[in-house]
């Protein structure tokens, strides 16, 4: 039987990090963001200790009120070495570290301006490239499942679209930066999740244009469906604790680059 695509199938709580975590130190950059929120409450339900970074002190408090767990909260600006560098004195001796972070320079060619292309960089290229600089010597490694850098990328870098040139360009970057800090700061393993389409919220600004087109995206999605923060929490879950996965792209868009 044939059923119409929906823009959400899955469940809307949590999934359940594994026990792994237990006593870990997480770090998540980002998470003020919808995403990075989750992703947060996820690692400390399952017993880890989470360092919440981003450049909104306001919004990681909100994250750290909302854990069952310890938390410290360090603000950092991923365009600014000085506060990386900062942020790795406050961080110490850590398990994994997530960045969810970015920001976005979308437009016409030629209305780019430098400060903005050069802002979505260092979000999505200089930022990990120097949390790797500045974070990877305190990386634990001697546990089971080791230690991890995650990063994100996003769909634009495998289907470029018009105004999505330097979304298109960094998502692209990293994906091949993963790669090459796998093998330079190995054994600390660092992988990148590429979602899709993600109803997380930011498509809310939309308004009434929102839900027609996620099922849009949805009827072309060879999942037949678009994505969830959910989606995004199990990836993050699975690198961070999957020892033998190193250097990789993993994408969780539901097919969409395919589409």
């Amino acid at each position: 039987m044939t059923t119409s695509p929906s823009t959400s199938t899955v469940p809307s709580s949590l999934p359940t990090a594994p026990s792994s975590l237990a006593g870990r130190r997480v770090v998540v950059v980002g998470a003020g963001s919808n995403t990075g929120r989750a992703l947060a409450r996820a690692a400390s339900a399952a017993g880890a200790e989470l360092v919440l970074a981003g450049p909104d002190p306001r919004k990681l408090e909100w994250t750290a009120g909302e854990l069952s767990g310890p938390a410290e909260v360090v603000p950092v600006d991923l365009a600014d070495e000085a506060s990386i560098a900062a942020l790795a004195a406050a961080t110490g001796a850590f398990d994994h570290l997530v960045s969810t972070a970015a920001m976005p320079a979308n437009g016409p060619l030629a209305d780019l301006e430098l400060a903005d292309v050069q802002r979505a960089f260092a979000a999505k290229v200089y930022g990990p490239l120097l949390l790797a600089k500045h974070l990877a010597g305190q990386a634990v490694t001697g546990t089971p499942d080791g230690a991890s850098f995650t990063f994100f990328s996003g769909v634009a870098a495998w289907r470029p679209a018009p105004a999505r040139t330097v979304m298109a360009t960094t998502n692209g970057a990293l994906a091949f930066l993963v790669q090459a800090l796998a093998v330079e700061i190995a054994p600390v393993r660092v992988n990148a999740i590429s979602p899709g389409i993600v109803d997380s919220g930011s498509w809310d600004r939309m308004g009434t244009d929102k839900d027609p087109f996620l099922r849009s995206v949805a009827e072309r999605n060879p999942a037949r469906r678009v994505g969830t923060t959910e989606d995004l929490v199990r990836a993050v879950l699975f690198t961070m604790t999957s020892p033998f996965v190193t250097g990789t792209v993993l994408h969780v868009d539901g097919g969409g680059r395919l589409a």
